[in-house]
């Protein structure tokens, strides 16, 4: 900073606000004017700062409003005093202060000749115009971003996401590599253009504008001995600046864990929540093919498709992205094959639908109902929705449909697991349901080779009853195919001491000791060639 002379102006607009310390060296602050946001500067953001100031008891010394130009810096950088730094770190916007600085915040013991002799305690006027976000995005200063409007909201696109972004990419002497005014769409994930855009994006909230100081490294990506933006060149070492703005995105969820079944959020619902299992809901949909040929359209918004869910009415696949929807929702789901039709021919409403074909639906929920949570039923009512739901699973298991047996076993479970206010009748009634739905749900597992959730139900089972024999008999095939035969080996000799005539247990003691013996077989080869191996290298 210069520090010319000029007369310093009435130190007070409201004396109402009371000076206070800020820290424990020595620093006041008393505010003229409160701000008006809630939101105070980072270390590294780039203030835009009027400001008057001088010596206590001294002369004037600079004013940004006499030369009508405000003062920039950023903070934390070292840029200004200490004293500064710590007080315009405590401001919001619009905000104006008087900061009065002990020597040890500003100039010390030396001074700054001639104005400021040494140990002057200084006194500025300051008032926070505005800043500009910077944010080291990499780490190492190798993506800076510097907010330059801001976006509405609080959230930020996500990995998965699609994104429309519009942008302008140019060389340190000005020059346009690459520039897109209407706009361009990409998966998060995926990148555009420059690596950097991916680091980018997800720290952006809707219509923000923001500009990338990106250094070569992040900027392009080498081909031999030239660098390379999308299709066009770039001199080697080159830095680039891109202007960019975050139009909109589209949240993408796996739903099923296993991007098999995919929904883009095309148009936000109302409120948070969303329909469960037995839920009510009512939708609009259309289904098509990856050629976009139109298989089925089902309701419309004068007369809309009703459903329960999970009761098989519409594609298991479709079934559960509808139940992470809330009401008023539009999205885009794509079922793979495991979730749809799969390896069979299926003809639709408007069309055949190939084997092993992918399914492209646009789906609005627009309404629902959901089933009277647990919580809020009576005693009575618990048991007989959970011994529904074991009815309704029992069914599916037969028709081998394993997950979706599984899911109406964990429901049915539910209804009665917390029991505190059953009678003895009715906690015993519980109880007995419980253990049914554990040990059937632990045989889906088995089936579905989910080994880790047969183990803990099986022992869920035997918490409540210790000689449980299909507890016991179940948890030992799973402790089999997890290669634990010594504790596969404990259950199955209980399970013989309670049932020694039981013939499914008998045949699987003789299928554990036939597995442990090829089992021992097996580790023996290995250690010998282990061995063999070590003996070559022996000196």
């Amino acid at each position: 900073m210069s520090f010319p002379s000029m007369k310093f102006p009435s130190q007070t607009e409201n004396s109402d606000f009371q000076e206070r310390e800020i820290g424990s060296q020595g620093l006041k602050k008393q505010i003229l004017r409160q701000g008006n946001s809630w939101q105070t500067p980072f270390h590294g953001d780039q203030l835009h700062v009027h400001y008057s100031g001088y010596v206590e008891g001294g002369p004037s010394l600079d004013s940004s409003r006499d030369r009508e130009i405000p003062f920039v810096f950023k903070l934390g950088q070292g840029e200004v005093i200490k004293g500064w730094e710590d007080g315009i770190a405590t401001m919001r916007k619009g905000e104006k202060a008087i900061f009065t600085i002990p020597p040890n915040l500003a100039y010390g013991e030396a001074g700054c000749p001639p104005l400021i002799p040494p140990n002057s305690t200084l006194v500025f006027d300051v008032e926070l115009l505005s800043w500009n976000t910077i944010r080291d995005l990499s780490g190492d200063g190798g993506i800076l971003k510097k907010i330059i409007t801001e976006g509405e909201g609080w959230a930020c696109p996500k990995e998965a996401d699609e994104v429309m972004v519009k942008y302008e990419a140019r060389l340190e002497d000005g020059t346009i590599v690459s520039k897109s005014d209407v706009g361009v769409e990409f998966h998060v994930s995926d990148g555009f253009l420059i690596p950097a855009f991916s680091s980018a994006v997800k720290t952006m909230r809707k219509g923000e504008k923001a500009e990338l100081l990106v250094k070569f490294s992040y900027g392009v990506r080498q081909n031999g001995n030239e660098a390379i933006i999308k299709d066009c060149q770039v001199p080697p070492n080159s830095n680039i600046t891109v202007d960019i703005e975050l139009v909109s995105w589209k949240s993408v969820i796996d739903v099923t864990g296993d991007k098999k079944v995919v929904k883009k959020i095309v148009r936000v619902g109302e409120g948070y929540d969303r329909p469960s299992e037995g839920s009510q809901v009512k939708v609009r949909y259309n289904g098509k093919l990856e050629d976009g040929t139109l298989f089925e359209i089902k309701g419309s918004d004068e007369e809309p498709f009703e459903l329960t869910c999970c009761e098989e009415k519409i594609l298991e696949g479709l079934d559960w992205a509808v139940m992470t929807m809330k009401r008023g929702e539009i999205a885009l789901v794509t079922v793979a094959p495991e979730y749809g039709f799969g390896n069979v021919e299926c003809h639709r409403d408007l069309s055949v639908v190939p084997a092993n074909a992918t399914l492209f639906y646009e789906v609005e929920l627009i309404s629902f109902i959901k089933d009277k949570e647990f919580w809020n039923m009576e005693t009575p009512d618990k048991i007989e929705a959970c011994q529904k739901k074991k009815d309704e699973g029992n069914e599916l298991f037969k028709a081998q449909e394993f997950r979706r047996a599984s899911k109406k076993y964990e429901k049915a479970a539910k209804y009665v697991e917390y029991d505190h206010s059953f009678s003895e009748e009715e906690k015993i009634q519980a109880n007995t349901l419980k253990i049914s739905c554990y040990l059937n749900n632990a045989s889906c597992k088995l089936k579905l080779g989910q080994y880790i959730e047969t183990l803990r139900l099986c022992t869920k089972v035997l918490d409540l009853d210790p000689h449980n024999v299909k507890a016991l008999y179940r948890r030992s095939q799973s402790y089999v195919r997890t290669s634990e035969f010594e504790k596969a080996e404990a259950d199955i000799k209980k399970s013989l001491s309670i049932d020694p005539n039981n013939r499914d247990v008998k045949l699987e003691y003789k299928k554990l000791v036939e597995k442990k013996k090829e089992y021992d077989k097996n580790q023996a080869r290995i250690f010998a060639t282990m061995f063999s191996r070590m003996d070559q290298f022996e000196i």
